[in-house]
């Protein structure tokens, strides 16, 4: 006869949870919490809804099956809803809330967005309060999901991004140019994005302030690509101080992404107007760079470079009106295209 006190669950009962069992009750554990938070979120007051809310933070935080399991209209939506209260301290447990779902999940940024939380993230990146960079991040984190970006760009979000990029805290920035590189992907064509020409200077600062290897200027240099199609952007990118010269060290020493980008801004400058642009990039030293990229970068980059080079050598009309040092230069690029070319080889070995 089983003496064990605890008949119900030990080792003589027949009612032992079976591992399977064990989990049917996590999840149903999981969505008894779910309806509990959606009465408080419904029918509780301002404080009960924002401290809902923090614990909704808590929860999906770290455990994607959460994540999952809280991505209901009925939380959702009343999150959302908490975005324009007057409460701050609702907003942000709210803002934090929604935000904490989104991440690494696709469906819970589509549910989000049809919640109508959009327009509310964006009149938050109007105000100048703690909440603007938390608002960024939010639709940084929305932005990733192709078929949010229309609607976030709609939404009005790129000049208040563009903003941002000169105002804004270190971190508002950079989520800011990730922000702003999301939107970009969603353009065939870029003179729809509507970036502003006041996005160069603070694109080439934080660019001047980063490694040029990173995926930051990755984002970055392809920004300043975009903003280089236009005639008043390359000229804002010539006057620049030291913007010339950023990209010129790029090309040195970028990754195989910001080293393209910073080429082609370099050409189209010099393609828009060779007379005007030529000296200015040449005085910056780009030669050895653009020669290695010739060997050693991408098919694009190396095509780009090579055009480049072409365009900054001296042409034979230039010889015969005297221009002054043309030659040399001509003489240095051949020099320095043989030592780059003997350098990647011995590489290869």
């Amino acid at each position: 006869m089983c003496q064990n006190p605890n008949p119900t669950f030990g080792p003589c009962s027949n009612n032992i949870p079976s591992p399977s069992s064990s989990k049917e009750d996590r999840e149903l554990r999981r969505q008894v919490q779910v309806k509990e938070f959606a009465l408080v979120l419904a029918n509780g007051d301002a404080a009960v809804r924002a401290q809902a809310a923090r614990d909704i933070r808590k929860i999906v935080r770290g455990s994607p099956r959460r994540r999952s399991v809280f991505g209901v209209p009925a939380i959702i939506q009343p999150l959302a809803d908490m975005l324009q209260s007057a409460d701050h301290g609702s907003r942000e447990s709210a803002l934090l809330a929604l935000l904490n779902m989104a991440v690494r999940n696709e469906q819970n940024k589509e549910k989000i967005v049809s919640s109508g939380a959009v327009p509310l993230l964006i009149e938050m990146l109007r105000s100048d309060n703690i909440l603007r960079d938390t608002a960024t991040a939010a639709i940084l984190t929305l932005s990733s999901s192709k078929p949010n970006k229309p609607i976030i760009a709609a939404a009005g979000a790129i000049p208040l991004l563009v903003n941002i990029l000169t105002s804004g805290t270190i971190q508002g920035r950079v989520d800011a140019v990730t922000t702003l590189h999301n939107l970009s992907n969603h353009f065939e064509n870029t003179d729809n994005l509507f970036l502003s020409v006041d996005a160069v200077i603070p694109l080439l600062a934080l660019l001047k302030d980063s490694k040029k290897n990173s995926k930051f200027a990755d984002k970055a240099t392809a920004l300043l690509s975009i903003l280089s199609e236009s005639e008043e952007g390359r000229f804002t990118i010539s006057e620049v101080k030291g913007g010339i010269l950023t990209l010129v060290e790029t090309v040195e020493e970028g990754s195989l992404i910001s080293t393209e980008h910073a080429v082609s801004v370099l050409l189209s400058l010099c393609q828009s107007s060779r007379e005007k642009y030529r000296e200015l990039i040449l005085n910056e030293g780009p030669i050895p760079g653009l020669l290695l990229l010739t060997v050693e970068g991408t098919r694009k980059a190396c095509n780009l470079s090579h055009e480049l080079l072409r365009l900054l050598r001296c042409d034979s009309e230039s010889r015969e009106v005297g221009s002054e040092g043309f030659g040399t230069i001509d003489c240095a690029v051949d020099g320095a295209y043989d030592e780059v070319e003997e350098t990647a080889k011995t590489k290869m070995i």
